[in-house]
């Protein structure tokens, strides 16, 4: 049995993860949390959620929860706040727990944090948990290396009017993908986020990234490789958040007794090259 704890618990993303943990045959919720002062702090989880009692106190620290739990946490599934889930991740490190983290908008410095609680617990971070996004960053890079310089790379996102960082994790992931596979053919272009004014012809040592915001759209990526007299695009759209709270879930039960390492979705889908 999975025992799993669930952080920003009443959020979009906590709650839709509570019902798909709740769901599953081999998970438990042992714990939830919510941040300090929410009208959730010391109500059931469950009942907070309008998924019936589930007998899990939400509390307001990660700490606490843990504590508290029926059972040992094996893993906490955090969409929070790059800020809430740095203190997740040395919490977890602490406390020997894994981790499941899916918020976006981190640091460098914040990411390095990450990366040291990866060296005692086993972590896996990435920006989108859905499958078919995941798949997506695969056929990204195939198309770069296949293509080449030649066909010039560009990113568009489009997200609901309440996204609070831009680009979106993902964006910025396809970015370094794309990056990557082009510096394999010795030329690793930079990201670059905005235009505006005279800035000149485009390069070829660049990827363009436009953030786009309105309305309630979960989520929606393309990605564009320019040619002369062509172009390819691949689109991924989101239409429900249950789609990234499947892909965390699933996520959680694969990284629960895992070996201390960082992972991402490739490593939970088995599309990492090599393995």
């Amino acid at each position: 049995m999975v025992n799993v704890i669930v952080t920003g618990c009443s959020g979009r993303m906590g709650s839709a993860i509570l019902r798909f943990v709740r769901d599953e045959d081999e998970m438990q919720l042992v714990g939830a949390t919510d941040k300090a002062g929410a009208p959730s702090i010391g109500l059931d989880a469950g009942l907070m959620a309008r998924l019936g009692p589930l007998e899990v106190e939400v509390c307001e620290t990660l700490e606490k929860s843990i504590e508290v739990a029926a059972g040992k946490p094996s893993v906490v599934i955090d969409f929070t706040s790059a800020e809430a889930s740095v203190l997740h991740a040395r919490v977890c490190a602490e406390r020997g727990v894994g981790l499941v983290v899916g918020s976006t908008g981190f640091s460098t410095a914040d990411k390095d944090v990450v990366a040291q609680a990866a060296k005692k617990v086993p972590v896996v971070m990435a920006p989108n948990m859905s499958v078919g996004v995941t798949l997506m960053l695969n056929l990204v890079a195939e198309a770069a290396k296949i293509l080449g310089p030649r066909f010039e790379p560009e990113i568009m996102e489009l997200h609901h009017r309440l996204k609070k960082d831009a680009p979106s994790g993902t964006a910025l992931r396809l970015a370094e993908v794309i990056a990557e596979s082009l510096g394999e053919q010795g030329e690793r272009p930079a990201l670059r986020t905005s235009r505006e004014g005279n800035v000149g012809e485009r390069t070829r040592s660049e990827v363009g990234v436009m953030a786009l915001r309105g309305g309630d759209v979960v989520g929606e990526h393309t990605v564009f490789f320019l040619g002369d007299g062509e172009r390819l695009e691949l689109t991924h759209r989101a239409t429900s958040r249950d789609t990234f709270a499947s892909g965390a879930v699933r996520a959680a039960r694969w990284v629960a007794g895992r070996p201390a390492g960082l992972y991402d979705m490739l490593d939970v889908l088995g599309l990492r090259p090599g393995s």
